[in-house]
């Protein structure tokens, strides 16, 4: 019944509006305010997966830490801390460069003794070879 009746409001709704998803959308908002079956029909289906996310919030400790967080300052509104958030993401160490967000860039090694004298015979036969001539 319940799903049904929430499809009926629904329809209802589009047909208000002239097929307008946003204004039917906005117009199932309003009544669900005031019509507890509705919002009960319309949170149903989705109920299961909400109660998991708030029991895994509260069990990992998120919730607390969230609470902690908005005592101890207002949030800011959006925008308001643009300058800070771009200097934090310019100095972060593991910053994503623009393009390259998902290629995992190797850190360079020292090069190894064996390495290093491979390339000092080089030189030292390069030098050789030239005071030949």
């Amino acid at each position: 019944m319940s799903r049904e009746y929430a499809e009926d409001k629904i329809r209802d709704a589009l047909k208000n509006h002239g097929g307008n998803v946003a204004l039917a959308r906005k117009q199932i908002m309003l009544w669900s305010h005031d019509d507890a079956l509705l919002l009960r029909a319309l949170a149903t289906p989705h109920l299961d997966g909400i109660v998991a996310y708030q029991v895994e919030r509260v069990a990992s400790g998120r919730a607390e830490l969230e609470s902690r967080q908005s005592k101890k300052s207002p949030k800011a509104k959006e925008g308001e801390n643009f300058g800070m958030d771009l200097l934090r993401a310019v100095a972060a160490s593991d910053a994503n460069i623009f393009g390259q967000d998902n290629i995992m860039t190797p850190k360079r090694k020292t090069a190894s003794k064996q390495h290093i004298n491979a390339i000092h015979k080089m030189a030292s036969a390069n030098r050789n070879s030239g005071k030949n001539k």
